[in-house]
Order: structure tokens, then C-alpha cells, then sequence
């Protein structure tokens, strides 16, 4: 037997219409092949309200790729692939970061510093003279402590870790700038990281300078 539903609106089902659809049921056509329903809506049914739309996904902003991260001591950045054996300084220029790294390749104490892009020039270099005190031959009035030379720049003078120098007594700039390229030439650090260096390093230390 096949049986089918015919749903009829309310106005021209007006003489089933009570207070339930299915109570108001009627069969219509009686054969033993086909029966067939007619189901009067009552006027109060109200159809369901169709589905609330969908909230957007919201896609979190991503960081360019070529946008600097900035690193702290808490999270430095790695050593740098290629950057020598043994007993040695090595210096990221791009990265303006400085690992010192003890005969075990251990690395010791590493440090962010502001230098000057490009300078030195990549390669391997060896310390040559220190100072605890010294001053600018380029600039007035500028001091600095704990000077570790160990190349020279694009204009002969010399290239070594520092402090942050002071210009008639003023620092040039604040420890918090440190990781930024700041510096003419030489590569600037925090007092406490100079020093060490400067006690750690002896003439003919090597030093590594990366991209």
C-alpha cells in the first residue's frame, strides 16, 4: 500500500481545523493500492524560525615574516649555525646579539648590543688590545669602560665591545634600546656584560662575526 500526506493551509481546511494537526487527520480515497491523508494546519500553527546565521570565524592576525622578533635574555635567539669551535665571542650583526662561549662550546653568558650594520664585515677576528677606559676619536666629549678591540672599521678606527658610552657625561642611549643597531662602529652593551668581557677575553680570543 502506498500512503501519502497532503498538508492543506488553514484557510482551505477551515472545517478540520482544531487545536492539533494530527487530530484533525481525514482519509480521502480508499483503495487497497492507495490511501491517501489530508492534514489541516490549524491557524494559531507558527512555522520554526529558520536557523540563526553563523557567527564569521574570526582569523587571528598572523605577524609578517619579515617583521623583527625581539628577543630578551629569557628567550635569546640560538647560536647561529657556522659560527666556529672552542674558546670564542661570537656576534650576530642582523641579530645584534653577543654569546660568549667558554673551550667546551658551552655557551657562558650571552647578551644583547648595539652596533652598526655591516660592521665589521662577517668573518673571524681575534681580540688585539683593552682598555678600561677610553674615548671616541670621532666624536667629542664621548666616553666609554671595558673596551675590547678586536677589528677595525670602514674608516680605520677601531671596532671593540663596550659599555654605552656617555656624551658629556649623558648615556647615548638606555640599556632598554640595546638589541637595536645604535652604535658608530663599536658594539655597545650594559656595563655588567663589558666587564665581563673584558676580564674573560685576553689578547688573541677569537671572535666571530655572523650576518
Amino acid at each position: 500500500m502506498i500512503v501519502r500526506r497532503v498538508f492543506v493551509g488553514a484557510l482551505a481546511c477551515a472545517a478540520f481545523a482544531t487545536a492539533s494537526p494530527v487530530a484533525n487527520a481525514a482519509r480521502i480515497g480508499n483503495d487497497e493500492s492507495t490511501t491517501t491523508t489530508v492534514v489541516a494546519v490549524p491557524s494559531s500553527y507558527t512555522a520554526p524560525d529558520a536557523p540563526a546565521s553563523v557567527a564569521p570565524v574570526v582569523v587571528p592576525e598572523v605577524a609578517p615574516l619579515n617583521e623583527r622578533i625581539t628577543y630578551t635574555r629569557a628567550v635569546p635567539p640560538q647560536l647561529p649555525r657556522r659560527s666556529g669551535t672552542g674558546r670564542r665571542i661570537v656576534y650576530s650583526n642582523r641579530l645584534q646579539w653577543v654569546w660568549v662561549i667558554d673551550k667546551n662550546d658551552e655557551i657562558i653568558r650571552q647578551m644583547p648590543v648595539s652596533g652598526r650594520k655591516g660592521v665589521p664585515e662577517v668573518g673571524k677576528y681575534s681580540v688585539t688590545t683593552k682598555s678600561p677606559w677610553s674615548f671616541s676619536l670621532d666624536f667629542d666629549n664621548v666616553t666609554f669602560k671595558w673596551m675590547t678591540r678586536f677589528a677595525f672599521g670602514p674608516d680605520g678606527g677601531n671596532v671593540g665591545f663596550h659599555d654605552i658610552p656617555l656624551e658629556k657625561g649623558k648615556p647615548m642611549q638606555t640599556e632598554g634600546e640595546l638589541g637595536r643597531f645604535k652604535g658608530s662602529g663599536c658594539v655597545r652593551m650594559t656595563t655588567d656584560d663589558a666587564k665581563f668581557i673584558y676580564r674573560w677575553a685576553t689578547p688573541g680570543t677569537t671572535v666571530v662575526v655572523t650576518p
